[in-house]
């Protein structure tokens, strides 16, 4: 199956490419243009996924979370539930192909004013007026006192005022710093919330869903020192089940929630690889390198060793370049260099018996997702199908999923988070800690995003799906995170 329309008439048929004999030099450079109306928007743009595809069923061990290992919030075993089976990854409702995962246009490269979406699948628009000139949401001091095992990381990426600006430009969280913070009054709210026969768990509600990480952290720092308690362990005391989950996901610093999340899903019996995957392939490169060294630090392990030990083979050199940190994150688009890049993918894959994994892992490793996205148009002009699918007939499994998420960040990053979000909810059960997971971290990013192309990709929003398979005060702070 192909794209349709493409490629343009004169471009040599498929599967005759590349003409013998001329696999260097052809195309020669510039000889195409390039289409401005690509990608083609609506319905039958991609071609079905394979339904083997993500999550995958080899591999993962059903049982939800592994114990928790140095932090005092975190479930206990059987705290969070297994994930579930069911579809695979990638494939939307009724096997429509991608026709409802949004592309950005490609009028985003490059300088001039930022259009809807931007160059990273973000869409356009203007920065939230609480932060002047960009400022980021969150501070780059934070208070970890009550956590006691944190005696080396210093959270810096909370600070993310260095990403990349086309990567933060035009996107906003549903959760921002409160007006008016007052960190010891929140920390009274709190104490008599639990205090006595009971718990008001409205006022938890009201007081977690509306202040930002960096405010939550200096309420946990004031209720310690107002009443020599820890709050998470108060909190702990008083909640259960999956809403015991969400507020402590809420006051954990945001790249502890990470580092931690990646613990977990590679601690005992069996690896939970859709979370590594959605983490290390997601990330940018700050963000990355301050998860190393907090997983270092705080749990006393290198996650690079863990990641070698945990998994095998080109998955395992994927996540291990994922890790690095290491990615090019220069915005600016090399069109000549993406012609070539998906000429080497085409001989690497398609273009021959058996498949050249290191060629995939090299470039989807390296180029910056601007440049990701010019190479798969590039792709799909040059070969007569889009390189989602040719990485679905050249791997399978879990690399297979890894290659997939990157190309997806690269195309609509706010797409391919509506995605995991509505499998995590899609079919019986709810897959809760994918679900919370999603919802706490893009929260205060571009979860404004997520709900916009949610509701654009399977005509439903994101509050109704999670009010229809969630219930009580989980799904009440839930709702007050998302937004209606």
């Amino acid at each position: 199956m192909s794209y349709p329309g493409y490629p343009p008439t004169g471009y040599p048929p498929f599967p005759g490419y590349p003409p013998a004999g001329q696999e260097s030099s052809f195309p020669p450079p510039g000889q195409y243009p390039y289409p401005s109306g690509f990608p083609p928007m609506g319905g039958g743009a991609y071609p079905a996924v394979p339904s083997g595809g993500f999550p995958g069923a080899g591999g993962y061990t059903p049982g939800g979370y592994p114990a928790p290992g140095g932090y005092p919030g975190a479930p206990q075993p059987g705290g969070a539930p297994s994930y579930p089976g069911g579809q695979g990854f990638g494939a939307p409702p009724a096997g429509a192909g991608f026709s409802g995962y949004p592309q950005p246009p490609p009028q985003s490269y490059g300088g001039g004013p930022p259009q809807v979406p931007l160059s990273g699948g973000f869409p356009g628009g203007q920065m939230p007026s609480q932060y002047p000139g960009g400022q980021a949401p969150y501070s780059s001091q934070i208070n970890t006192e009550s956590f006691p095992s944190y005696p080396v990381f210093s959270p810096v990426s909370l600070d993310f005022s260095s990403e990349p600006a086309a990567m933060t430009q035009g996107t906003q969280g549903t959760v921002r710093p409160a007006a008016n913070f007052d960190a010891m009054r929140d920390a009274e709210i709190l104490r008599k919330a639990m205090k006595g026969f009971g718990t008001d768990e409205q006022a938890i509600v009201d007081v977690v869903a509306s202040r930002s990480n960096d405010q939550r952290q200096k309420i946990k720092a004031a209720f310690k020192t107002m009443y020599g308690k820890d709050l998470i362990k108060d909190l702990k005391s008083e909640l259960s089940g999956n809403m015991e989950e969400l507020v402590l996901a809420l006051f954990m610093p945001t790249t502890y929630y990470d580092a931690w999340s990646l613990r977990n899903a590679m601690k005992g019996a069996g690896t939970q690889e859709r979370v590594l995957i959605e983490i290390l392939c997601t990330r940018t490169n700050q963000e990355i390198q301050e998860i190393v060294r907090c997983y270092q630090s705080e749990f006393g392990r290198d996650l690079e060793k863990d990641i070698r030990s945990d998994t095998s083979g080109h998955f395992e050199r994927l996540l291990v370049s994922m890790c690095q940190g290491n990615r090019d994150e220069n915005q600016n688009v090399n069109h000549q260099l993406a012609q070539e890049d998906a000429q080497r993918l085409y001989q690497a894959g398609e273009g021959r018996l058996g498949t050249d994994e290191s060629c995939f892992n090299m470039i989807l490793a390296t180029r910056s997702f601007p440049q990701l996205k010019a190479t798969m148009e590039a792709y799909s002009r040059m070969a007569n199908r889009d390189l989602l699918s040719s990485v679905g007939r050249e791997f399978s499994g879990n690399v297979e999923n890894g290659l997939k998420a990157i190309l997806q960040c690269a195309l609509n990053r706010p797409a391919f988070f509506a995605e995991r979000l509505y499998y995590s909810m899609k079919g019986a059960g709810t897959d809760d800690s994918t679900l919370v997971r999603i919802v706490v971290t893009r929260s205060e990013i571009d979860l404004v995003q997520i709900k916009q192309i949610f509701t654009q990709m399977y005509q439903k929003t994101l509050s109704t799906m999670i009010a229809s398979d969630t219930s009580g005060d989980y799904r009440k702070l839930l709702l007050a995170i998302v937004g209606q």
